[in-house]
């Protein structure tokens, strides 16, 4: 009695599996597209400017909206438009980065978008040296002298 109470349970838990359409892609959808994804700053001296730019064009046709970028750690900030960008339009996301501490440059934004391509990977690189110290030596201060007077 149990087993075909059993055999009962189990064949009406049998999934019913439906398929559900993919929707088609919008032909017209906004697309970004940058003109470079990776700035190298080369090598900057420690306290230096850490800003550049990255230029895109929406390149779809419909207007392009830009969603809060996130950036690899707090030593790297972006600032992004906050309008969304019609079709043909270029704007730039500002990256700044932190030239405080000495070492490589290995960071990365992401910025997310309406976009056919909804998620691009921004990165930064370079090598942040200490400020060179100063070669001139400094003269003492002579506190015994005496001004003359002629």
């Amino acid at each position: 009695m149990i087993i075909l109470l059993a055999g009962a349970f189990s064949a009406n838990a049998q999934q019913v599996v439906t398929q559900t359409a993919t929707p088609a892609e919008n032909p017209n959808a906004p697309e970004i597209s940058f003109e470079q994804t990776v700035h190298d700053y080369g090598t900057m001296v420690q306290g230096a400017d850490g800003a550049c730019e990255f230029k895109f064009t929406n390149t779809g046709k419909e207007p392009l909206i830009l969603s809060k970028p996130i950036s690899s750690c707090g030593c790297t900030v972006p600032t992004w438009p906050q309008e969304p960008i019609l079709p043909g339009k270029s704007d730039v996301i500002k990256v700044t980065y932190n030239t405080n501490n000495i070492g490589p440059i290995n960071k990365s934004v992401t910025v997310y978008s309406n976009g056919k391509t909804n998620r691009v990977v921004l990165t930064i690189k370079g090598q942040v040296v200490a400020k060179p110290q100063s070669t001139l030596p400094e003269k003492p201060a002579d506190n015994t002298a005496t001004p003359s007077s002629k």
